[in-house]
């Protein structure tokens, strides 16, 4: 019971000063139920898909037809945006409307990949850009409650053409990590520019519409610096499938490579720091073996 009321006071204290005097409230909901909405289903498919007995089961037409999830999200959100417009800022309903439309959002976007690929392919490879699509989604959302916003103008006269300016700089640099294949950091990018100015700046997936335009038999050494750096099974990469496999796949698969590639960071972070002491204590052993070579 002690421990409760101090909860409780940060609990207003943060609703109060930190969302309603900035009228985030709304937003900060739409999150709460993007992000509980998606753990819950995917918990939920989780214990479908080990056959829970005491679990529900998919939900199928008289026909037999399997009614994804998606569907209940897209109704939510219709149901959830039009009275969202009909409550027209009065509170509580807008906040409730807030929450709802996050938990259709966070259903709709679970099945992300269905809707890309126009196929069931929850489980499979390319079912996980399911994730990748939600984790984006939910970064993007937190960065507008925390108050980042990226086209904020000064409406009081002479600062709002270098804010255009500024905008359109950045939208510029955005696409570009589009082009490049850097999607996230050109989503988070929107919000935090500096990303969006170094992922412009670094050189481009072997395979982006960049890399074909500009890349390739035009300039072969660019081709081959991005081959080398987005190579396949680079450790990017397979932590990036560790996460999607603790999320979306097998949980204790995706903490075992987790561990596994920890591991393999670590030693490889100590080998180098070695080498380099190796070479500042030693540099004329350095220099023998450059000759040598």
């Amino acid at each position: 019971m002690t421990g409760a009321l101090p909860l409780g006071s940060f609990v207003t204290d943060f609703w109060e000063h930190n969302l309603v005097a900035h009228h985030r409230q709304g937003v900060f909901l739409v999150l709460v139920g993007f992000v509980g909405s998606f753990v819950f289903i995917r918990m939920s498919t989780r214990m479908i898909r080990a056959e829970v007995s005491w679990w529900p089961g998919n939900i199928e037409s008289e026909g037999g037809v399997h009614i994804h999830h998606l569907v209940f999200g897209i109704i939510t959100m219709m149901v959830a945006g039009t009275l969202g417009f009909a409550a027209f800022g009065r509170s509580p309903y807008t906040e409730i409307c807030a929450f709802l439309f996050g938990v259709g959002a966070g259903l709709t976007i679970d099945e992300f990949a269905l809707w890309f690929y126009l196929e069931d392919v929850y489980w499979a490879e390319e079912g996980r850009s399911s994730i990748d699509a939600t984790v984006i989604a939910a970064a993007l959302i937190g960065l507008i409650v925390v108050g980042v916003n990226p086209f904020e103008f000064d409406r009081e006269g002479e600062g709002i053409v270098p804010a255009i300016a500024a905008s359109l700089l950045e939208i510029s640099f955005v696409a570009v990590c589009f082009l490049k294949g850097r999607r996230l950091h050109g989503m988070l990018g929107i919000f935090v520019p500096p990303l969006a100015i170094y992922g412009a700046c670094r050189i481009g997936k072997p395979d982006s519409g960049w890399a074909r335009r500009r890349y390739g038999d035009r300039r072969p050494k660019k081709q081959a610096k991005a081959e080398r750096r987005f190579h396949p099974g680079r450790r990017t990469d397979r932590f990036k499938e560790a996460f999607r496999d603790i999320v979306g796949g097998k949980p204790s698969v995706g903490v075992e490579k987790v561990a596994v590639e920890a591991v393999a960071a670590t030693r490889e972070a100590g080998q180098e720091v070695r080498a380099a002491a190796e070479r500042v204590v030693h540099p004329e052993d350095t220099d023998q073996r450059d000759k040598r070579h």
